[in-house]
């Protein structure tokens, strides 16, 4: 593994530690489906969330969140829609559905972690 993929694994496990202290349940981490990844998916009650984790050391090149544009939203929208379509129980008592953004920045000291919920839509 590579200085770039540790610092992304590391970003992620900082990311499912801040949602299990804040009452979510992972129901997947790294979902490789198709040709895609969903980084996390959780629940927390009637709420089901994919969460794309993105992380920055600088801001040079803007923050964390800023690096999920419209491509990557629609690729989480649809392997989002094929997990859940192979996974209909996973809507059993859900009441919203939506894609949230874990942003971590590390250029901060400490390290900060955002979290943007219903970041963005299916629509975009």
């Amino acid at each position: 593994m590579n200085a770039r993929q540790h610092f992304g694994r590391a970003a992620e496990e900082a990311a499912a530690r801040y949602l299990i202290r804040h009452g979510w349940r992972l129901l997947g981490r790294n979902v490789r489906i198709g040709r895609g990844e969903l980084d996390i998916v959780a629940r927390r009650g009637p709420v089901l969330a994919f969460v794309e984790v993105k992380a920055r050391r600088t801001r040079t090149c803007g923050a964390p969140e800023d690096a999920v544009g419209a491509l990557k939203r629609r690729q989480v929208a649809h392997l989002a829609e094929l997990w859940l379509a192979a996974r209909p129980w996973a809507l059993t008592g859900v009441d919203d559905v939506r894609f949230d953004i874990i942003a971590v920045d590390s250029g901060a000291f400490p390290t900060t972690i955002r979290h943007l919920p219903a970041a963005f839509t299916l629509d975009g």
